[in-house]
């Protein structure tokens, strides 16, 4: 996650801000770019896309919101629009092509589930880490709170309260999913 000052430095278009932004986020947008162009060459033009565009609009975003979402629905959107592009340039009718040909190009079944994961990945990292053992303990290995208490040698009910306020912390971070306001 950038810092806010960070953030402010590429809505003013400033090199480090810009830098930044895309460190932190280019992989992100390159890999929805792949699952939907199906395309390593597409994936890096759309993706060099999608960072221009972000650049152009960079101060129109509200520094308030996350900028993943919004980077993605921008690498969506550029995506869509490249697959038009390269699917103008085929005169070929449909049935002609061989359903094998690489020319064909279909949206990934998972790219929303992908990123939704990704979502809760960058949620559970932002915990603070007393939390974030708890959350991964209780979640990702299956412990109960008793035996996460044994494991990090703390009271049954420090386990309790912390793995209490991460859930909290948790549902704010990702009320977007919940109410079903991931990427579009």
């Amino acid at each position: 996650m950038l810092d806010a000052a960070l953030i402010e430095a590429f809505r003013r278009r400033e090199d480090a801000g810009v830098r930044a932004v895309y460190r932190e986020y280019g992989r992100l947008v390159y890999a929805i770019s792949l699952r939907a162009l199906g395309s390593k060459e597409l994936a890096e033009d759309a993706t060099q896309q999608t960072f221009v565009q972000a650049w152009q609009a960079a101060d129109r975003f509200e520094s308030d919101r996350q900028l993943a979402p919004w980077l993605a629905t921008i690498a969506r959107r550029v995506a869509i629009d490249v697959h038009r592009r390269e699917s103008r340039r085929s005169a070929a009718a449909l049935d002609d092509v061989p359903t094998d040909d690489p020319a064909l190009i279909t949206m990934a079944p998972g790219l929303e589930q992908w990123y939704e994961g990704w979502q809760v990945r960058q949620a559970i990292d932002a915990l603070p880490p007393d939390e974030r053992a708890v959350v991964r303990l209780q979640h990702l290995d299956g412990l109960t709170h008793a035996e996460i208490a044994e494991q990090l040698g703390v009271p049954a009910g420090t386990v309790k309260s912390r793995s209490h306020r991460a859930h909290q912390r948790l549902a704010v971070a990702l009320s977007a999913l919940r109410d079903g306001f991931g990427p579009p």
